[in-house]
């Protein structure tokens, strides 16, 4: 098959954090896909990213998923719930629910959904404990949803390549561009649609890090990274709060963009 339209829809993972292009605004695999979407169906094709960083799901299915569904797109992607598993106020068994009922409604405007099982990322944050059991059931959810609506799903937690940290941008939380370029070429191959194998190439793991060097670093990201996260959910704030989508609306990839 070949997609003569796609919307992104979803928070900082579907916008691109840290994939940036050389002009600061970030790309990530989305875009990615969208320029192998566009190779294959030709200068028709058209793309809209609705993706906002720190959006929850609630945030992502009211604003996001309305107008999606009125762009009538012949693909959908839809990421959403991993800035849920991260709050106090996490409602597992209302997001279950609702995530199932949102599937259904897009899978019935006619496209095909992209879904995802999300990576692993919790071996390098704090938190575990509490985190790891939440991503799980997401994860659980994710999968048994595609099953039952016939989404098609991207595991990225069955791959195991996601533990190398070179995947991974210096907030340990969002992707890096080597990251992002796996994560586009398991969604063209999960499509049935060719990417560049260096995409899917993994990058060396880096050397072991000394113990006083690894602290160092720790103590360096959590003030960096962390106590900013904190300060925002103390103050209701979100990193996303004054950013629109980056494309909200179908059109045409620009012609810098590359295919």
């Amino acid at each position: 098959m070949r997609w003569g339209s796609f919307v992104a829809v979803g928070d900082s993972f579907t916008e691109g954090l840290d994939d940036a292009y050389p002009d600061g605004s970030f790309r990530g695999w989305a875009d990615l896909v969208a320029t192998r979407l566009a190779a294959e169906a030709g200068p028709e094709f058209r793309y809209a990213n609705l993706a906002v960083r720190g959006r929850t799901f609630p945030n992502v299915v009211a604003e996001q998923v309305p107008a999606a569904l009125a762009m009538k797109p012949d693909l959908i992607s839809f990421a959403a719930g991993g800035n849920d598993v991260l709050r106090r106020s996490f409602d597992p068994n209302t997001l279950v629910s609702r995530f199932d009922e949102v599937v259904a409604e897009l899978r019935g405007g006619g496209a095909d959904v992209v879904l995802f099982r999300f990576a692993d990322v919790m071996a390098r944050l704090p938190g575990q404990r509490l985190i790891a059991p939440r991503v799980a059931l997401l994860n659980r959810a994710v999968g048994e949803t595609a099953e039952r609506h016939g989404a098609i799903l991207v595991d990225l937690y069955a791959d195991d390549t996601y533990l190398n940290p070179m995947l991974w941008s210096t907030d340990r939380l969002h992707l890096s561009s080597a990251g992002h370029r796996r994560v586009a070429g398991q969604v063209l191959t999960a499509l049935g649609v060719g990417c560049d194998e260096e995409w899917l190439l993994v990058p060396p793991h880096p050397e072991p890090t000394p113990w006083l060097a690894a602290r160092t670093a720790d103590l360096r990201w959590a003030g960096q990274h962390l106590a900013p996260w904190i300060k925002r959910r103390l103050t209701g704030r979100s990193s996303g709060d004054t950013v629109l989508p980056k494309r909200p609306t179908l059109t045409s990839l620009p012609p810098h963009q590359p295919r």
